[in-house]
């Protein structure tokens, strides 16, 4: 799975998630991509389950950048335990979405394949998405 390799900090707060997408709303590299339309949280094994899901649509011909990285932690503490007695401990990392933000980029298949595949990945997240098209944007 999906892990920074070095962090400041243990734990983060929880945050809010409103707005839009600053920075990663166009598509960059491919022709295709997988946008978000609502906010929330993607987890490391969500990105790497929508990146099998799209490799085995596409059966390894065209290319696909993942576009996020899950660098905050989520902390959870054991089942049964009392309140109080500090934060859990980490358990994972994800990725914050916010609308417009691009998930997925492929190049070099045909348009009809692209979209089942892009389809088939964002039935693996908790938010709403769309297939977008780089001739479509410009």
């Amino acid at each position: 799975m999906l892990s920074p390799k070095k962090i400041k900090f243990r734990k983060q707060f929880k945050g809010r998630m409103k707005g839009k997408a600053q920075r990663g709303s166009d598509i960059s590299f491919g022709e295709f991509a997988l946008k978000a339309i609502s906010c929330g949280k993607l987890s490391s094994q969500q990105i790497e389950a929508g990146r099998i899901a799209i490799n085995r649509k596409i059966k390894r011909g065209g290319q696909m950048w993942i576009r996020v990285f899950p660098a905050k932690p989520i902390t959870s503490k054991p089942a049964e335990t009392r309140m109080g007695k500090g934060k859990g401990a980490p358990e994972g990392w994800v990725a914050i979405i916010r609308p417009g933000k691009v998930l997925y980029e492929i190049k070099g298949i045909e348009k009809e394949t692209a979209k089942k595949a892009l389809k088939l990945a964002a039935s693996k997240f908790p938010f709403e998405t769309k297939v977008i098209c780089k001739e479509e944007t410009v």
